[in-house]
């Protein structure tokens, strides 16, 4: 299975006799799926079919499907022949008055007002239902056509997003693998300077027995080791793996482990007692926050 983007654009196109039709598709972001379509008047009828068609091949993404219709009308004329007759008498009756005219030239009778009209067919209300059951067929395959193509498309960006992701785990693999090595001696190292410091403080004023605060800068000792933190990283970054290698629909999944990546770098952070592992640990959290960006645009 492969990851999907949740971005997106596809265009088809085509005609029904003298009507042009185009999809439009474009889908971005989004918590959940969510389709928006706009459609000249007389097609809404179509919209449950297709939202129905759309569900079944997109998760998630705010989707926008636009379809736009263009006619080209071929003019059908008839003439009124009692208006070209009466037009034909009267140019006749005036030519005959003047000497020499020519006689009347049929495209100027044509050209006067009233002789040409606009005729629809005796059929047309039967052939106007079979050109609208055409084009609501046709825009149905069109639409298809797009989902396909906007598929393809957030498929294509999807192999892209996971390239990336497949990067970024690598590197937070060896920021973590960075920071197990700043971290080891922590503990120790702390207790020493702890106790060292403790211990100047009780050749002044002895108020506590030693024992007592060796269990105190024990637990504060504790309270800094963060190989707890790293392990819960490193079981982070093989259920990424897992979700990479699943690949279809694991938008909602990856963006929550990322939540969970983001915890423990803070606590990491937290706990640090070094310059080295603040850095590294900043770099991780940097990384996370990379990763963040990316998964937000997958399905």
């Amino acid at each position: 299975m492969q990851i999907a983007s949740m971005t997106g654009f596809a265009r088809s196109e085509g005609s029904v006799e003298t009507i042009s039709w185009a999809w439009e598709l474009r889908s971005v972001n989004g918590r959940g799926l969510e389709l928006r379509f706009r459609l000249p008047g007389g097609l809404d009828a179509l919209e449950p079919k297709l939202r129905e068609l759309a569900g079944t091949r997109l998760k998630r993404g705010n989707v926008t499907a636009n379809l736009t219709l263009r006619r080209e009308e071929a003019a059908r004329i008839s003439v009124d022949h009692a208006a070209l007759d009466q037009a034909l008498h009267l140019a006749l009756q005036l030519a005959a008055r003047i000497p020499g005219a020519p006689a009347p030239r049929a495209e100027a009778l044509l050209a006067l007002p009233g002789i040409l009209r606009s005729a629809a067919p005796a059929d047309a209300g039967e052939t106007q239902k079979q050109l609208e059951a055409a084009l609501a067929e046709a825009v149905q395959h069109g639409f298809a056509q797009a989902l396909e193509g906007m598929v393809t498309a957030r498929l294509g960006e999807g192999a892209r997003i996971g390239a990336v992701l497949s990067a970024q785990l690598d590197e937070i693999t060896a920021l973590c693998t960075q920071a197990a090595g700043e971290a080891a001696d922590q503990p120790a190292a702390q207790r020493a300077r702890m106790l060292e410091t403790v211990q100047s403080l009780l050749r002044e004023v002895p108020a506590l027995p030693e024992e007592r605060i060796a269990q105190e800068v024990a637990l504060l000792a504790a309270k800094s080791d963060v190989r707890e933190e790293l392990d819960r990283l490193s079981a982070h970054l093989e259920a990424a793996r897992g979700l990479l290698a699943e690949g279809a629909n694991i938008g909602r999944r990856f963006d929550f482990l990322v939540q969970e990546f983001n915890r423990e770098a803070n606590t990491l952070c937290s706990k640090s007692a070094s310059v080295a592992l603040t850095a590294t640990g900043l770099r991780l959290k940097a990384t996370i926050e990379q990763l963040r960006e990316q998964v937000q645009n997958i399905e």
